[in-house]
């Protein structure tokens, strides 16, 4: 008796056997080209940009070549319009200046451009890190083959950790009102 709903057999395609062999044979095997440089980003109006953040903070930095060649190098905290600072009297902290300034040394641009901040949120520390970030992007904008420097000392890398929120019935995140028997 025959079956009225039978099973279909795939159907095999003897044309393309090779061409597919080749290819399941090419995908188990590692692949080792380098991955291709990108072109540099085009200037906004001469300056290239980056976004920052770490924790609540937001650092947007805009970056140019330097007007002078060997003379002082700006890196600037924009706050408003007409108040600036710069970032040794932004930052009390050394290990925050240092943070701002280590995507330049990492790429050896220390005295090549002029560096201008504006940073929202958050307190020092993480501000110090949102302009590392936005910095080491607008670098790698400028010039691709910077990328993999500051890839690799992990300043491309958002940090994703945030303060746990506050739940409700507890004094905190995880602390729990003092418990009381009697």
């Amino acid at each position: 008796m025959p079956e009225s709903k039978t099973k279909s057999e795939p159907k095999l395609n003897l044309s393309n056997a090779a061409t597919t062999d080749a290819a399941v044979a090419a995908a188990g095997a590692p692949i080792d080209e380098p991955k291709p440089i990108r072109l540099p980003k085009e200037a906004k109006g001469g300056w290239w940009w980056g976004t920052g953040r770490r924790k609540r903070a937001v650092a947007r930095v805009r970056i140019k070549p330097a007007a002078t060649a060997g003379g002082e190098q700006q890196f600037t905290v924009v706050m408003t319009d007409k108040k600036r600072k710069s970032i040794e009297k932004y930052f009390a902290e050394d290990r925050d200046r240092a943070d701002c300034y280590a995507p330049l040394k990492i790429t050896s641009t220390l005295a090549k451009f002029d560096v201008f901040v504006r940073v929202d949120g958050g307190g020092y520390m993480g501000q110090a890190q949102a302009i590392r970030m936005g910095l080491s992007r607008a670098l790698s904008g400028y010039d691709p083959q910077l990328e993999l420097a500051l890839r690799e000392a992990g300043f491309l890398t958002r940090d994703a950790r945030e303060v746990e929120r506050k739940k409700y019935g507890q004094a905190g995140a995880r602390r729990r009102f003092q418990f009381s028997k009697r």
